[in-house]
């Protein structure tokens, strides 16, 4: 009993912080049940993988004067090519501002250790490549580890040029992803990049199934030490296990809050947690919010980015038909 009550009492300390308004935003890529915009996403065919887990467009607009507030959770790193807007993050490196304008930028997006705060103002195109396992070390990009919480200029990076200008932002989203992936066909065959470690795949795997196992368990299943885990893992992620999983954990609970995961897990997840108290602790520590505020504030921008996570996740795990939209999609909004 007491710790219900502390449990309500710390939820309902959380309810008196308000949240900043955030403009509504008007999708063109697709939309949730209720209304919200979403993205266009696509599983890359199987010899982009492991390097690269998903593709992700979002073709967008706001009421004159509106001011896109939010953040994002990504557990690996992204690629985004942005056209239009004024984009603002919050980083480890401190704010960052950037103005894609017509030409468009590119940048390169390290995993997030919590919410990245992020505020767009003004119509936007973005194009989300979501890199697999072994797509940040195929790119020669930096380990992962230096790369939590931070944002890079991709040009600058890996001095190949103006990216964005492969891309024609007048032609359809789908365009945009082959694209992309007859670019990345082409680096994979000049490169020819190893494929990731066994034991890190399957740590993928697991996360993605049921992210609430033991990291002896995990070692003993997969015949290699705790440490080997560790090692593995801290490099593919650039954190240790358990903070891995920790994260997966808030990621799946908050895209059931959201929305944006299968009605019949949010009870699932919700057991993975030790009481309500613990559930109201992470979320808060993830994302800034206690579980109410992620159900009833509007939040496009983290609603989009968890859409991603799950339909990577329910792909994964075959919980669909390749040819049947999410369960919270609108399918007449499919383009």
């Amino acid at each position: 009993m007491a710790t219900r009550r502390a449990a309500e009492e710390e939820e309902r300390e959380g309810e008196t912080v308000d949240g900043a308004a955030s403009a509504p935003l008007v999708g063109r890529t697709g939309r949730a049940r209720d209304g919200n915009a979403l993205a266009l996403n696509v599983a890359p065919e199987a010899d982009l993988k492991p390097w690269l887990s998903w593709f992700a467009a979002t073709d967008a607009d706001m009421p004159a004067g509106g001011i896109l507030e939010g953040g994002i959770l990504s557990d690996h790193a992204a690629i985004r090519v942005l056209h239009g807007g004024t984009w603002s993050a919050q980083t480890a490196d401190g704010p960052r501002v950037f103005a894609p304008g017509e030409r468009g930028m590119t940048l390169y997006f390290g995993p997030q250790s919590k919410v990245m705060p992020i505020t767009v103002d003004g119509p936007f195109k973005v194009i989300s490549i979501y890199l697999g396992l072994g797509g940040a070390q195929a790119l020669s990009a930096p380990a992962q580890s230096e790369m939590i919480d931070r944002v890079l200029d991709y040009d600058q990076l890996t001095g190949r040029g103006h990216f964005a200008s492969l891309f024609d932002f007048t032609a359809s989203p789908q365009a945009w992803y082959n694209t992309y992936a007859r670019e990345f066909r082409r680096y994979l065959a000049a490169v020819e990049p190893a494929r990731p470690d066994r034991i890190a795949l399957a740590f993928e795997a697991c996360t993605l199934a049921q992210p609430d196992f033991t990291l002896q368990g995990f070692a003993e299943a997969n015949d290699v030490s705790t440490r080997t885990v560790e090692r593995v893992v801290r490099k593919a992620y650039g954190l240790t296990p358990k903070q891995v999983m920790r994260r997966a954990r808030a990621l799946d609970l908050a895209a059931a809050l959201l929305g944006v995961a299968q009605n019949e897990e949010e009870a699932e997840m919700k057991l993975r947690y030790y009481d309500q108290s613990h559930q109201i602790r992470e979320i808060r520590h993830f994302f800034d919010r206690t579980p109410r505020q992620l159900r009833e504030e509007a939040n496009p921008l983290l609603l989009l980015n968890l859409e991603i996570r799950q339909s990577r996740r329910i792909e994964a795990l075959q919980r669909l038909d390749p040819d049947q939209p999410a369960p919270w999609r609108d399918p007449l909004a499919e383009l």
